[in-house]
């Protein structure tokens, strides 16, 4: 169940980088609001998960995937652009986050 939760915190974490970045392009108190609220929403989860998963194992995988999916959407929603060589070390990350739960003790 650990897992599971902490999927739903790395979704949420995709959606609340990209929320700071629609927040500023806003520019108003009210869309500010959003990703302040999912941040709570984002360390309860977070938190939530470390209770079933080491605290290191949680966090390598929650921020590698955050960091693969804003990436991602980054360049489908708004455009960004990546190099080939950039593309490869996301993949390691994936690599590295899908070693770290093959060998992460039950």
């Amino acid at each position: 169940m650990a897992w599971v939760i902490l999927g739903c915190a790395v979704v949420t974490e995709i959606i609340w980088a990209l929320s700071l970045k629609w927040a500023a392009v806003q520019a108003s108190w009210q869309a500010s609001i959003v990703p302040i609220t999912l941040s709570f929403v984002n360390m309860g989860l977070l938190a939530l998960a470390m209770r079933g998963l080491a605290a290191g194992t949680a966090y390598a995988v929650w921020t590698g995937l955050g960091a693969v999916g804003v990436t991602i959407f980054g360049v489908v929603l708004f455009g960004e652009r990546l190099s080939p060589v950039q593309i490869g070390f996301l993949a390691l990350i994936i690599v590295g986050v899908v070693g770290t739960k093959l060998f992460a003790p039950q």
